[in-house]
Order: structure tokens, then C-alpha cells, then sequence
């Protein structure tokens, strides 16, 4: 206020104080701009300013949405995962029951070739025992007729009554051999 005293009384003014016409001027020209600013300017801020809040809580909703169908198909891979666990632990067993059953079946099969290769061994070895008994009986027999020729000193050339004696010798010695056991 001493300011504008002294201004008025002739003085020298300060220099930082404006002048009042100034002062006035500066203030509707202030008005002005700011009215035109208020009327042109600020509602397109807004709008921006709005379509930047929408983008951004549409961003925040399309983020959201998207988690939750992230977490959805998460979900879905897991169950599917277990799906496929239970699938695999169901084919080994059933692999492992098969291997078992495939095992038994096989082992049943061996023990039934083993019977048949055992019992035709036994019939071989009968066929064999009694080819053998056989050839033996046949040349004892003509070790024996031989012997006995030799002893007697005649020709026991007569095959059938050879066989007869040679048979009736052998029958004979396996009596005594059974009676013995």
C-alpha cells in the first residue's frame, strides 16, 4: 500500500511493483485465456484423460479375464496330466498282469515239453532196452549154441530147436535173477 502512495505522490516507484493499468490489463487478458482455456482446452483434457482410464481399466479387465482363462486351461492341462498318469500306471499294470499271465503260460508250456521229452526219452529208452535185450538174447544164444557144440562135439545146426533151448536157457536165468532181488 506505501507503494501505491508514493506512486501517487510523484515519487519514484519501486521497480519490481507493476503499474496499475498493467496490472489490470494482465488480469483480464489472465481471464480471458483462462476462460478460453476452461471452455476449449480442458474438456478435450478430459476426454483424453477418460479415454486413457477406460483403456486402462479395460487393459486391467482383458488382463483379468485373461488370467483367469490362463488359469482355466492350467486347469485343464492338469487334469489331462493326471488323466494321463492314471492312464500310464493303468497300462503297466495291466503290461505287468499280461507279463505275469504270458510267464505262467510259458512256464506251463516247458513243463508240459519237458513231460513229453522225458516220457518219449523213457519210451526210447525202453525201445532201446528191449532191441538191446533182443540182440543180446540172440547172441548169447549163439555164443551159447557155439559152446554147447563145442562141448557136445555135434553140429546143433536145427534153428528152431536152437531158438527153443536158447530161450528156455534165458527164461530160466531171469527167474533166478528176479528171485534173487
Amino acid at each position: 500500500m506505501n507503494a501505491l502512495l508514493l506512486a501517487q505522490e510523484g515519487e519514484a516507484q519501486p521497480p519490481l511493483l507493476p503499474h496499475l493499468d498493467e496490472l489490470v490489463i494482465g488480469l483480464i487478458a489472465f481471464v480471458i485465456v483462462f476462460g478460453f482455456l476452461a471452455k476449449k482446452l480442458l474438456p478435450t483434457i478430459n476426454k483424453v484423460l477418460d479415454e486413457r482410464r477406460e483403456a486402462i481399466e479395460g487393459g486391467i479387465e482383458k488382463a483379468e479375464s485373461a488370467q483367469i482363462e490362463a488359469e482355466s486351461v492350467l486347469a485343464q492341462y492338469k487334469a489331462q496330466l493326471a488323466e494321463a498318469r492314471h492312464e500310464a500306471a493303468r497300462l503297466r499294470q495291466e503290461a505287468t498282469e499280461q507279463g505275469t499271465a504270458l510267464i505262467h503260460e510259458m512256464k506251463a508250456e516247458g513243463q508240459r515239453q519237458r513231460e513229453e521229452i522225458i516220457a518219449a526219452g523213457h519210451a526210447q529208452i525202453e525201445a532201446d532196452r528191449k532191441a538191446a535185450s533182443a540182440a543180446l538174447r540172440q547172441d548169447v544164444g549163439k555164443l551159447a549154441t557155439d559152446l554147447a557144440a563145442k562141448l557136445v562135439g555135434e553140429s546143433l545146426e536145427d534153428h528152431a530147436r536152437q531158438s527153443r533151448t536158447i530161450d528156455r536157457f534165458l527164461d530160466e536165468l531171469e527167474e533166478k535173477a528176479e528171485a534173487v532181488r
